[in-house]
C-alpha cells in the first residue's frame, strides 16, 4: 500500500507527467449537434439543399478569413490541412464543412425535378466521393487531435458518408450495410450518455439510418420486403433518409414503368378506353396504387392527416395524366377515332378525379365534425364553427353538381352512367340536408330562435325526403342511410329545443325588461363602477382578468375624458357703436387750392 501511495505521489510531483497534453491539446466537438443545428437553421428543415450548400460556402469563407488560412491573393495556391496545421478547433470545422458542402451539393443534384441524367449522376457521385475524402480526413484528424468522444463521432460520420456513396453507386451492398451498421452502433452507444438533447439527436439519427440498413438487407437478399413495406419505411423524415427516398422513388418509378406495359385500357362505368401514351399509363398506375391506401383493408387504421397527404398525391398523379392526354389531343391531328378515344379517356379521368375530390371533402367534414363539440384543451386547438361545415357542404354540393354534369354530357350514355348520375343527385340531397342543419346551428348560436327553428324544420323535411329516396334506390348506401337517420332525429330534437327555448325567452322577456327598467338610475350612484389600475395603485389587485374570462383590461380609460382648463378672457367692446364722438374737422389739414382749381371746384 505504501509503495502504491509513493508511486502516486511521484506521478503527481513529476513535472513531465502532463507535458504531452500541454503540447498537444485535445479538441472537443459535438459533431452531430453542430451539424443538426446548422442543417435545421439553414434550409434542411424544408429540404432546401441549395440554401444549405451556400451556407457551408459562406461558413468556410468566414473560417478561412478568421484563421488567416486563405489560399493566396490573385493566384490560387492550395494549402493542405495536416496534423501539424491543426492548432485550434476551427481547423477541424473547416474539414467538416468541406465534407458537408460536397454532400449537400450531391443531394441538390439528386433532387432535380426529373432526376439527374447520366452526366449529372457522374457529377453527383464525384461530389459524394469528395465528401467521403473530407470525412476520412476529418476522422483521421479527430483521432489525433480530438478527444475520445469526438473521434468516435467523426468515425461514425465517415462511415455514414461511405455508406451514402456505395448506396448511390448501386453496388457493394454488403460494404454499404457494414458502414451503416457501424454508424448506427456508434450512435446507439452515444445515445446512452450525455445530456438529454444529445441523447434525442442520437436516437433520431439511429431511426434515420434504419431505412437504409433495411434496404441494403433487401438488396443483399437477407430481407423479404414487399413494395408496400418499402413505401412505409420511406415515410420517415430526416436528412439522413433523403437519399433513401430518392432511391426508393427511382425504384418505384422503374417498377411502375414495367407494370404500365400491361395497362393498355382504362375501365370506367362499363367503358374501356385505350391508353397509348407510356407517361399516361405510369401516371394512372401511380394513382391507382395510391388509391389502394385509401380504400384498402388497412385504410381505417391510417390517420386523417396521412390520408389527406395521400389524396394530394392522387390528385397530382391524375392531373399529370390529364396533361399528357390533352397534349396527345393537341397532336392528334384529324384522326377522329383517336380523338374520340382520347376525349373519352379525359372524361373518365376527370370523373375519377371528381370522385376523389368528393371523398377528400367528406374526410374534411368528418374531421370538422369531430372538432365541433370539442372544447379547447391545453394545446389551444381550434374548435370548428358551424359556418365552416356550411362552407364544406357548399363545396360538396358544387363537386356533385360538376360531376353529375360531366357524366351526363354526351349523346350515347350507358346504363351505368345514368345510375351514377342518379347517385350524384341523391348525394346532393343528403348534402343539402346536412348544410341546412348546420346553418340552423349557426343561427341558434347567434340567438336567432325563429330562423333556427324554421331551418331545423326545413332540414328535417330534406333529410326525410333524401332518406326515402335512398331506401327506394337499388344500390343502397348503408352508411349514408345511417347518417340520414341520425340527422333526421337530431333535426327533430333540435327543433323542439329551439321551439321551447324561444317560448321561454318570449315569456321571460317582460320580466327581464322590468328588471332592467327597475335598475335604471338617473344619477348613476347605484351603479358599481370598477376602478382603473391607475386609480388603485395602493391596492394589490389584478387589472387583467383570467384567461378563461373575456373582459377588457381596466388599466386607464381611453380615450381620456375632457377636462376644464383656464383660458384667457374674451373682451367684447359692446359700447363702441353707441358713442357719439366730437367732430375734429377743424383740426384736419386743409388743401390749398389755386385760382383755376377754385373756378372748377
Amino acid at each position: 500500500m505504501a509503495k502504491v501511495n509513493e508511486a502516486a505521489a511521484m506521478e503527481i510531483d513529476d513535472p513531465n507527467a502532463n507535458i504531452s497534453d500541454q503540447i498537444n491539446p485535445k479538441f472537443s466537438i459535438n459533431v452531430l449537434q453542430l451539424l443538426k443545428s446548422a442543417q435545421m437553421q439553414h434550409g434542411l428543415r424544408h429540404g432546401d439543399y441549395t440554401r444549405y450548400r451556400r451556407y457551408c460556402t459562406a461558413r468556410l469563407r468566414r473560417l478561412y478569413k478568421s484563421l488567416k488560412f486563405t489560399h493566396g491573393r490573385g493566384k490560387y495556391t492550395r494549402k493542405a490541412i495536416s496534423e501539424s496545421t491543426v492548432t485550434e478547433v476551427r481547423f477541424l470545422h473547416v474539414v467538416l464543412y468541406m465534407a458537408e458542402r460536397a454532400w449537400s451539393h450531391a443531394m441538390e443534384k439528386r433532387q432535380l425535378p426529373d432526376g439527374p441524367n447520366a452526366r449529372q449522376r457522374i457529377y453527383l457521385i464525384g461530389r459524394l466521393r469528395k465528401a467521403v475524402k473530407w470525412a476520412d480526413l476529418f476522422s483521421h484528424l479527430c483521432s489525433v487531435k480530438g478527444d475520445s468522444r469526438t473521434s468516435l463521432e467523426a468515425e461514425a460520420y465517415a462511415s455514414y458518408m461511405k455508406g451514402n456513396l456505395l448506396f448511390e453507386q448501386d453496388r457493394n451492398w454488403d460494404t454499404a450495410l457494414r458502414n451503416f451498421k457501424s454508424a448506427r452502433s456508434v450512435y446507439e452507444e452515444l445515445g446512452k450518455y450525455g445530456d438529454v438533447e444529445n441523447q434525442v439527436l442520437c436516437r433520431e439519427r439511429v431511426e434515420e439510418l434504419e431505412p437504409s440498413i433495411r434496404y441494403c438487407l433487401h438488396k443483399i437478399g437477407g430481407s423479404n420486403l414487399q413494395a408496400s413495406e418499402l413505401l412505409q419505411i420511406g415515410e420517415m423524415e430526416g436528412p439522413a433518409s433523403d437519399l433513401f427516398k430518392s432511391k426508393l422513388e427511382a425504384v418505384m418509378a422503374e417498377a411502375r414503368s414495367q407494370q404500365a406495359a400491361s395497362l393498355t385500357e382504362f375501365h370506367w362505368l362499363g367503358n374501356r378506353f385505350p391508353i397509348t401514351n407510356a407517361k399516361t399509363r405510369v401516371a394512372i398506375l401511380k394513382a391507382q396504387e395510391l388509391e389502394k391506401d385509401l380504400h384498402g383493408p388497412s385504410a381505417d387504421s391510417v390517420s386523417a392527416e396521412k390520408r389527406l397527404v395521400t389524396f394530394d398525391k392522387v390528385f397530382t398523379a391524375y392531373h399529370e395524366a390529364r396533361s399528357c392526354i390533352r397534349s396527345d389531343l393537341a397532336s392528334a391531328g384529324s384522326a377522329e377515332n383517336v380523338k374520340d378515344d382520347l376525349n373519352g379517356l379525359d372524361k373518365a379521368v376527370s370523373a375519377v378525379l371528381g370522385q376523389r375530390t368528393i371523398e377528400r371533402n367528406q374526410l374534411l367534414v368528418s374531421i370538422a365534425k369531430s372538432k365541433l363539440t370539442r372544447r379547447r384543451d391545453d394545446k389551444n386547438e381550434k374548435v370548428t364553427k358551424p359556418e365552416e361545415l356550411v362552407r364544406l357542404y357548399d363545396l360538396l354540393l358544387q363537386n356533385t353538381a360538376d360531376l353529375s354534369d360531366l357524366v351526363s354530357s354526351g349523346r350515347d350514355r350507358k346504363p351505368e352512367e345514368v345510375t351514377f348520375a342518379e347517385e350524384c343527385e341523391l348525394k346532393s340531397l343528403a348534402f343539402r340536408a346536412e348544410r341546412c342543419f348546420y346553418l340552423a346551428r349557426s343561427y341558434s348560436l347567434a340567438g336567432k330562435r325563429s330562423e333556427a327553428y324554421a331551418l331545423y324544420c326545413r332540414a328535417c323535411s330534406l333529410a326525410e325526403n333524401a332518406l326515402q329516396k335512398f331506401q327506394a334506390h337499388t344500390k343502397t348506401d348503408q352508411v349514408m342511410i345511417k347518417e340520414l337517420k341520425t340527422l333526421y332525429d337530431e333535426c327533430r330534437s333540435y327543433s323542439c329545443i329551439e321551439h321551447a327555448t324561444g317560448i321561454i325567452e318570449e315569456v321571460k322577456a317582460p320580466e327581464n325588461l322590468s328588471k332592467k327598467i327597475s335598475t335604471i338610475s338617473l344619477t348613476g350612484a347605484d351603479k358599481k363602477v370598477e376602478k382603473y389600475l391607475l386609480e388603485k395603485l395602493d391596492l394589490y389587485e389584478p387589472a387583467i382578468s383570467e384567461s378563461n374570462v373575456k373582459a377588457v383590461p381596466r388599466i386607464e380609460p381611453f380615450p381620456p375624458a375632457f377636462q376644464s382648463i383656464p383660458r384667457n378672457p374674451i373682451v367684447l367692446d359692446l359700447a363702441y357703436n353707441a358713442i357719439d364722438f366730437p367732430s375734429i374737422e377743424n383740426r384736419m389739414k386743409k388743401d390749398k387750392k389755386g385760382f383755376i382749381s377754385r373756378l372748377w371746384g
